[in-house]
């Protein structure tokens, strides 16, 4: 156990060793710190031997004291990974293998010279990148969830201390009560980052107002949105900040014990958690009489199976009880009766992210970033048809286009954005009349979308949105608990519709049945997870009915996603009878001799996009 003394005296031990890694500690140019992402994407791109082999390499050359390497969590551009980072000099590294390690030794670490081919980028508009913070991916980011993610070694405890971890727990301990640190949060203007945006204040002020002999302080670390990553980064990268979180809630609700609900695939994240919870427990930050001012409070790990619907706080809390996880009716609300009967409160791991910097530098701060309403920032996982798939923390009302075109590189192969999906299976599509809307809470819901966990899927022009609300319905049909009929048949009986729709053989009146269909399930299922199901065929109906009727009417998908509705032609004009393609057909549907044009069996072709993508002469289109 270590009093708040020798806890302060590892701050002022390792305060300036880790600035080394900002590359503003001139005083410690001696050594250099070598920060490779240890992230679950960089780790299944081989970050783990290219660790190894660093550090074997620096044994070989003697350079030891002269060169740290440090794993750390995820930097975000998770596209170039497996990514490294070498301060102070702030050289960014990117797509990094075992091969490239003994040319990063011998010429940077040993002669001092930048290895420019694996640089992420060198310029800027013509001018030298002095820093990570400038490149285009960071420059628009504010990292307060993630400002320890890539920076420290998630699995030292006392690197998070240097980096005034733990000191919040302390503020709270020494100078506050209770009802302060609820204010605190809620002048803040926090709400809940899991996706329905409620006042994390108003929650903790709800169940600190119900006496009971126990009380309980959960996290919701299942994050089962396809896409969604956000969570996951930031137990790889800086768990501690969510264990400390957790322990102040508990202290402002008068809660001894808290878990923390994640789900079995996510290895690393549980791995890093117990290393955390177990240093905590040694230092004394979790357990008994906590820096000696008589509060208790511990932290137990609950590993989940995975299922979607145990994200919605009722069926998780059923879930750590050691049953199925359904849903039940609410109220009552967990604050008033949750996890095993008794006042809880439940958070997810971005919402408690923020705690730490909020107490530490005061409810003006944090809510001075922001909109009116969308205070602080919102961690966004970018994927789909975009240039630099990854992570990101921004400024609430960042606008879709800031977020797409600047931060994310903007759409490849000079296709044009189409549209953007926000908030998972519970969420909606972003059309492009709507790329310069501010990202917010209430902007989200007003074009039918919503903010979800943070996943942000992009779309382009080769998109079919039909298809993109069929993949989101059979994801829920999957995952729906089976407890209510509106869900449990509702969500089967949009599938069906969905699907006659794609394969050419629904009628206009489907529409209607899928709009009046959403609108009961809307009102009638018994949690978020059916009540929010519809909203990606709203949303692209709202947005893209044309694609629908197109799909009934004309039987024709324009992004010739839909293969019931697709068909490959041979244009006269630019065949040169080559043969090509009817020597690479699968199913032997293409004929012709050589030198004349051929001609594809719409019966046989098994639409398999052989013969387009074989054609050297662009005479194969697909529509």
């Amino acid at each position: 156990m270590k009093s708040l003394d020798e806890l302060h005296d590892i701050y002022d031990k390792l305060k300036n060793y880790i600035s080394i890694r900002t590359g503003n500690n001139s005083s410690a140019l001696n050594q250099r710190h070598v920060l490779v992402c240890g992230g679950t994407g960089c780790t299944s791109s081989n970050s783990e031997k290219i660790i190894q082999a660093l550090n074997r390499e620096i044994a070989i050359n003697k350079i030891e004291k002269e060169v740290k390497v440090i794993k750390t969590g995820c930097f975000g551009l998770c596209a170039l990974g497996p990514i490294m980072i070498v301060y102070p000099e702030g050289c960014f590294y990117s797509m990094v293998t075992l091969e490239d390690i003994p040319e990063i030794v011998q010429k940077h670490f040993l002669q001092g010279k930048v290895v420019k081919k694996l640089l992420y980028q060198e310029t800027v508009d013509g001018d030298t990148i002095k820093s990570l913070q400038s490149t285009p991916f960071y420059a628009k980011q504010q990292r307060v969830a993630l400002r320890n993610c890539g920076v420290i070694d998630p699995e030292c405890i006392d690197e998070y201390i240097a980096v005034n971890g733990y000191k919040a727990l302390e503020k709270v301990l020494t100078q506050t009560s209770p009802d302060q640190v609820i204010k605190l949060v809620s002048d803040a203007g926090l709400r809940g980052r899991g996706g329905g945006g409620f006042p994390t204040g108003f929650k903790w002020k709800l169940a600190a107002a119900n006496q009971a002999d126990q009380k309980y302080v959960c996290c919701n670390a299942d994050e089962g949105d396809p896409g969604a990553f956000m969570d996951r980064s930031v137990l790889e990268g800086d768990p501690h900040t969510v264990l400390e979180a957790m322990a102040i809630a508990g202290f402002a609700i008068g809660a001894s014990k808290g878990y923390i609900y994640i789900r079995a695939e996510y290895p690393i994240a549980v791995k890093r958690l117990k290393i955390a919870i177990d240093q905590a427990r040694e230092y004394g930050i979790l357990g008994k009489n906590i820096f000696k001012k008589g509060f208790n409070f511990d932290i137990d790990i609950r590993l989940g199976a995975g299922a979607f619907v145990c994200g919605e706080e009722t069926a998780l809390i059923t879930s750590i009880e050691g049953h199925r996880g359904e849903p039940k009716p609410r109220p009552p609300y967990p604050a008033v009766k949750g996890l095993f009967g008794k006042p809880t409160i439940l958070n997810n791991v971005e919402t408690y992210a923020n705690i730490p910097p909020i107490i530490l530098n005061g409810s003006e701060w944090f809510s001075s970033i922001g909109t009116e309403k969308s205070k602080g920032t919102k961690v966004f996982a970018l994927g789909g048809k975009i240039n630099h798939t990854g992570l990101v923390e921004v400024p609430m009302g960042t606008t879709l286009r800031e977020i797409v075109d600047e931060i994310g590189g903007g759409v490849p192969n000079g296709k044009s954005f189409k549209a953007a999906q926000t908030g998972g299976p519970s969420g909606g599509c972003i059309p492009a009349s709507y790329f310069d809307i501010p990202i917010d809470y209430d902007n989200l819901i007003e074009i039918g979308s919503m903010m979800g966990s943070g996943g942000l899927i992009v779309m382009d022009e080769s998109t079919c949105m039909v298809d993109i609300a069929k993949f989101f319905l059979e994801f829920t049909v999957d995952e729906s608990c089976g407890k209510c009929t509106p869900c449990r048949e509702g969500t089967k009986r949009l599938l069906e519709i969905l699907n006659k729709i794609t394969e050419g053989i629904a009628t206009i009146e489907d529409i209607s049945k899928l709009e009046s269909l959403c609108k009961y399930m809307k009102q009638t299922a018994l949690c978020g997870l059916g009540q929010t199901a519809p909203n990606p065929v709203l949303s692209t109906l709202r947005y893209f009915r044309d694609e629908y009727e197109a799909h009934i009417k004309d039987h024709k998908c324009s992004a010739g996603v839909c293969k019931a509705l697709l068909q490959y032609k041979i244009l006269p004009e630019k065949c040169k009878g080559c043969t090509l393609c009817a020597r690479n057909c699968p199913a032997g549907a293409i004929s012709g001799k050589v030198k004349e044009i051929h001609i594809i069996d719409q019966q046989k072709c098994i639409k398999c996009g052989v013969c387009c993508s074989k054609c050297k002469f662009n005479a194969i289109i697909k529509g």
